[in-house]
């Protein structure tokens, strides 16, 4: 044989043996390895861990940071070994059976021909419970930094945790996923999909039919504070996870699980894949209605309105976001323009209230753009009705509403964009959009004449009151001085407790008492603090109003006040 032919055939059995999963070796308890983490993730930034094999069970090799473990008395790591037979008999019994019955089976053997996964517990952020690392399905010579294995990394805050079970079943999905979408179509789904189905895993095992404590608990205290954030931008926070999770679980009642698997079992991703999962069911729902009606669905919750407008999990029955609160004076004709900015499939929830007259809402953006405005109506007996409202090609539209105040007690608009529909990968971009408030206002009743005029009075009782505690060492207002360098968020009458406010009174108090003569900082955005505001407005009018098209101050601070504030605040004025 000639020595190009010998060549040739090593090259074949080399080739053989890199697409060949590595033989199975040998392991004893007590073993150091070196593993690669995820620097992002872990705790110091770390890109390597030394860590040791505690415990070997029927489905998995325990691994544990050697410093950590050394360290602990062993009573403590006779404690965390128990548990972790508990967390591997979970697995079998009830884990590992439910989900590969729902998405599917994991690659198994595996990359390193051992059925076992393995587990590491490392110091990670304290916002991490877990991750998986597609790199670890290769082998070295394609990805350096595998550790070539199937293996999970969950964090040493929760090795005694009672959240470990549903932290493991997360990552276990991700692992189906790779062998479900990567493996077997050769795609990369996209991370908000990825995690939504991970993330309901502990609902589809049981773990959150017990609400207090659950994962589905922790989530719903998320949204609540911050429902405003994109469902398909992934960054990470526990905002994102959230969201997402509040409209997965929203999808899955409306729809049926299918949905979830039937887009992880098919040749596309992210969201044709649920458009494709939807068409499969039966539905004549796209995505687009399904994420529209969810944002309903999480301001009104109320199946009587409509099958769609509500959640259908008994835990989830009680659950109503609060809008942004615009706040409309009952007398007088008012106009105000709020210029804002969204993000691809992000809810905007914003409520108007007050008034007396004949109210518009002129909504607008740019053309090519893609907003879905729905907004609900409440009259005066309390009954809800939701509408939407049709924008023109260049996506303009208005709503108008007569005898506000009187026959309505208030008003939610719904703007969401959206135009994208792949490729969410990171941060996504922002893009505009303006939604004008006019009510010409009705002649005044005497009783809303008096009405108005006790409103007054009360607010001024309420400043001469605040000035004599605080003379008295009162504790109306804040003790401890607050920093404001800079205002990042539109802020509004009704906010409470808000750090942002108090940044927002403390410079207000700083320009004076004929701007802020109450001079108070207490957090809460009430009436004294948006006469403040209309004040400032109305000193700078020309920087803040006139652009708007407005003469007159609206007690909303947005993009423009902002602005204004913050080049006060950076000349120390």
């Amino acid at each position: 044989m000639g020595n190009k032919n010998i060549q040739k055939l090593i090259l074949l059995i080399l080739l053989f043996c890199l697409a060949t999963p590595f033989s199975v070796k040998a392991v004893s308890t007590g073993d150091t390895v070196n593993f690669y983490v995820d620097k992002g993730f872990d705790a110091t930034s770390r890109s390597q861990v030394a860590a040791t094999l505690v415990k070997t069970s029927s489905n998995f090799y325990f691994y544990v940071e050697k410093q950590w473990w050394d360290s602990q008395l062993p009573a403590k790591q006779n404690e965390i070994l128990s548990g972790l037979d508990s967390l591997s008999t979970e697995f079998s019994q009830k884990i590992y059976p439910t989900l590969t019955s729902v998405f599917g089976k994991e690659w198994n053997p595996g990359v390193d021909g051992d059925s076992k996964i393995t587990i590491l517990f490392e110091a990670m952020n304290t916002s991490e419970g877990g991750y998986f690392r597609t790199t670890d399905e290769y082998i070295r010579l394609q990805i350096p930094e595998s550790n070539e294995r199937e293996m999970l990394y969950l964090s040493l805050d929760q090795i005694d945790s009672n959240k470990l079970k549903s932290l493991l079943a997360h990552e276990f999905v991700h692992l189906i996923t790779f062998n479900q979408k990567n493996r077997i179509f050769s795609l990369e789904e996209e991370t908000w999909l990825n995690e939504a189905r991970a993330d309901y895993s502990s609902t589809i095992l049981g773990y959150d039919s017990v609400y207090a404590g659950s994962n589905l608990q922790s989530r719903v205290k998320d949204f609540a504070s911050s429902p405003s954030d994109s469902v398909t931008e992934w960054k990470g926070t526990k905002y994102d996870y959230a969201s997402v999770s509040l409209f997965t679980h929203y999808l899955v009642d409306q729809y049926g699980i299918d949905v979830l698997i039937n887009s992880l079992k098919s040749e596309y991703i992210g969201i044709e894949s649920i458009n494709y999962a939807l068409v499969k069911s039966g539905s004549k729902d796209a995505f687009d209605k399904v994420f529209t009606d969810w944002t309903i669905a999480s301001v009104i919750n109320d199946c009587s309105i409509g099958k769609r407008y509500c959640y259908l999990n008994e835990n989830l029955k009680n659950l109503k976001i609060s809008p942004s609160l615009n706040f409309i004076p009952i007398n007088g004709n008012v106009s105000l323009s709020v210029s804002d900015v969204t993000k691809n499939w992000t809810g905007n929830w914003l409520k108007f209230i007050g008034g007396s007259g004949d109210l518009k809402i002129d909504f607008s953006s740019l053309t090519g753009l893609d907003f879905k405005v729905p907004y609900i109506l409440e009259d005066s007996a309390g009954n809800q009705s939701v509408k939407f409202l049709t924008l023109d090609a260049s996506e303009k539209g208005e709503i108008s509403v007569e005898n506000f105040g009187t026959n309505y007690k208030f008003i939610i608009i719904i703007p969401s964009l959206q135009s994208k529909l792949s490729g969410f990968d990171g941060v996504e971009l922002t893009y505009p959009f303006t939604y004008s408030v006019s009510a010409k206002g009705n002649t005044q009743t005497e009783e809303q004449a008096t009405i108005q005029q006790l409103l007054d009075k009360i607010a001024l009782l309420k400043a001469e009151i605040a000035k004599l505690l605080a003379q008295k060492g009162g504790e109306t207002q804040t003790t401890t001085p607050t920093t404001c360098l800079k205002l990042e968020n539109n802020l509004h009458f009704g906010m409470q407790n808000s750090e942002d406010v108090k940044c927002l009174q403390t410079f207000l108090k700083s320009q004076g008492t004929d701007i802020y003569p109450a001079g108070y900082i207490t957090g809460n955005f009430g009436s004294l603090t948006m006469s403040a505001v209309i004040k400032f407005q109305e000193k700078y009018a020309s920087e803040v109003l006139t652009p708007l098209g407005i003469s007159s101050g609206t007690g909303y601070v947005g993009s423009l006040t902002r602005q204004k504030i913050n080049v006060l605040l950076s000349l120390g004025q």
